[in-house]
């Protein structure tokens, strides 16, 4: 066998599953040494990190066939690689991780959604996006354990749902005005300096990310050099501009006192410390007084300039969640429209004043996501006037479940059922310009099909388009303030996530279908619990599960019942005395990881 084949041969056959989990071994030791404030064994295990070889496999592996942009070339022309050229590059880098230079990025310039405006890009070369993807598992631990509770951008575990969820937990009981901010080109403007000095990193790292930073941007045949701000397009930029940011919400929050008393002191205290709720480069500042929101306002302001930001006055604004300022009641953020509405008042008092009843709270798709979504529906329907049913349904689908599921987890019913008219009245301006000389009875029973539902756009019912009303409204469950899925607990991030490392996937499905609970006692699992796996041919009390299950060991009470095939235990054990981590045995009680 030539070398070739040895080398395409060596990548089919790496084993994935245990290069992830001796490297999430490391980052949760990172993440743990990180938490309790101990910068020397940080440091120590991030080169460690760094040396791996696993660490390396992955890199590659994440920038060659897993990331969305894998195929997007830099100015080496690179965007496709085989086998052999994959474990060439992981062998290269894995000589030196660590360079003190850097290739240009490649300027790349898009269309941002609904606007005219272009956003740049910056795409580092495939080398250098291994070596950042390489850096990012090794930071990203010890960063984790320092950002603060409120900022859910470009962090694992945490996403858009997260910040609207900890927006409306905010406005439970009062109504505030809002500080609706944005950061005036925050990616391109952040001061290098001010980043290298917060990364607090070993030297031989900090010059590897300095090179990144001074790379310079090609576009075109030109060569710009990179002053400031972090490209985006590079695996770390996300990494680096959280980084950039962080500080911003305790800055805020510690210049105001926590309760604030009426005057004289009669009466309860009033919480007067603002809600600073991050996402990226957008924020929302909540208060219920004006006069604080716009100190706040200034604090921000003077907190960016460190930095090299400031806000984008024509995206900045205040509003209120509840009464009209400037000819507007609430605010957009991520896509969602947030106010409040009064619920009425109460007039059977007993002398003629009336009473407010309250409010409630309304999130619901904002005005212009709903004017995006149609207008895609729109392309999409008149650049396919030729096509198939089946064709313009399988373009389609994806469109419609996307949208949908992003907007489920609010109040969406009413926008959902608007949409799906929207949509059908195009589909039915499509379907007759297809037979202009049928009938309209006779394009309908061709194209539309009777279910228990209603009319449906499909073909003989196996072929079907997407109905947004048939999506399910659930309401999303904020993730805990000070949770990371590097700090070991398998079961929460397991639930929450559907997978987690250091647990058989196998296992991880079924504590998600089951909601983390046992369908025998009705508990949850919780740490240090016992379980078994009760598979289709056991069976429990005389009747044979129609499914797998997953069982306390002590709700299986046969003594006598046929051995399962897979059996793991769940210990917890002290971990210098402060933390602990989770210890998976299997049923011949070797350690599989620590």
């Amino acid at each position: 066998m030539n070398t070739s084949k040895k080398m395409m041969y060596g990548w089919n056959t790496i084993q994935w599953k245990k290069l992830e989990q001796n490297v999430f071994k490391l980052q949760k030791r990172i993440y743990q040494a990180s938490l309790r404030g101990d910068v020397k064994t940080v440091h120590k295990l991030q080169r460690l990190l760094i040396k791996s070889k696993s660490a390396a496999l992955l890199a590659v592996r994440r920038v060659t066939q897993t990331n969305q942009g894998k195929n997007t070339a830099g100015i080496d022309g690179i965007k496709s690689m085989n086998a052999r050229q994959k474990l060439k590059l992981a062998r290269k880098i894995a000589r030196n991780p660590l360079v003190s230079k850097a290739k240009p990025v490649r300027r790349v310039w898009i269309p941002k959604p609904g606007k005219d405006e272009q956003r740049p890009l910056g795409i580092p070369v495939m080398e250098d996006r291994a070596r950042q993807a390489w850096v990012k598992m090794a930071l990203e631990p010890e960063w984790e354990a320092k950002f603060e509770p409120h900022s859910y951008g470009f962090r694992r575990g945490r996403s858009c749902h997260d910040a609207i969820q900890a927006i409306f937990n905010q406005l439970i009981g009062a109504s505030k005005y809002v500080l609706d901010a944005d950061i005036s080109k925050c990616f391109d403007r952040i001061n290098h300096e001010a980043l290298l000095n917060k990364l607090g990193t070993f030297p031989k790292l900090r010059r590897a990310i300095r090179a990144w930073l001074k790379a310079g941007i090609m576009d075109g045949a030109k060569l710009f050099p990179m002053v400031e701000g972090t490209p985006q397009g590079g695996v770390i930029s996300p990494l680096l501009a959280n980084i950039a940011l962080h500080g911003l919400e305790s800055t805020v929050e510690d210049a105001f006192p926590k309760n604030r008393y009426p005057q004289g002191r009669r009466g309860p205290s009033i919480p007067w410390k603002p809600n600073v709720i991050r996402y990226a480069d957008d924020f929302v500042i909540l208060h219920r007084n004006s006069e604080a929101l716009k100190r706040a306002k200034q604090i921000a302001e003077d907190w960016l300039k460190g930095v090299g930001l400031e806000l984008k006055s024509s995206k900045t604004c205040i509003t209120h969640t509840l009464k009209e300022i400037d000819g507007s009641v609430g605010f957009n953020f991520l896509g969602f429209n947030i106010r409040q509405y009064p619920k009425g008042e109460n007039k059977c008092m007993r002398d003629t004043r009336s009473r407010p009843l309250g409010f409630t709270i309304r999130i619901t798709p904002s005005k212009e996501s709903q004017k995006r979504f149609n207008t895609k529906i729109r392309d999409i329907i008149q650049s396919n006037r030729n096509i198939d049913q089946n064709g313009l349904i399988q373009l389609m689908n994806p469109v419609i479940r996307g949208w949908g599921n992003y907007y489920s987890t609010v109040v969406s019913k009413r926008v959902f059922a608007k949409m799906d008219m929207h949509i059908f009245r195009k589909l039915w301006s499509w379907a007759l310009h297809r037979h202009p000389n049928k009938g309209r009875k006779w394009v309908a029973r061709k194209y539309w099909l009777l279910d228990k539902c209603g009319w449906v756009f499909g073909i003989d019912g196996k072929v079907t388009l997407h109905k947004l009303t048939k999506i399910p409204i659930r309401r999303h469950i904020l993730v805990q303030r000070h949770r990371s899925p590097y700090d070991g607990d398998a079961l929460y991030w397991s639930l929450r996530l559907g997978r987690y490392p250091l647990t058989p996937q196998s296992v991880t499905n079924l504590i998600k279908n089951q909601k983390g609970y046992c369908p025998m006692c009705g508990r949850f699992f919780v740490l240090g619990d016992s379980f078994y796996v009760i598979r289709q041919t056991d069976s429990l009390e005389g009747v044979t599960t129609k499914e797998t299950l997953l069982i306390h060991k002590h709700c299986r009470w046969s003594p006598d019942a046929k051995r399962v095939m897979t059996k793991h235990h769940f210990t917890e054990e002290p971990y210098e005395g402060k933390l602990s981590r989770t210890v998976l045995k299997t049923s011949a009680n070797r350690e599989v990881c620590a």
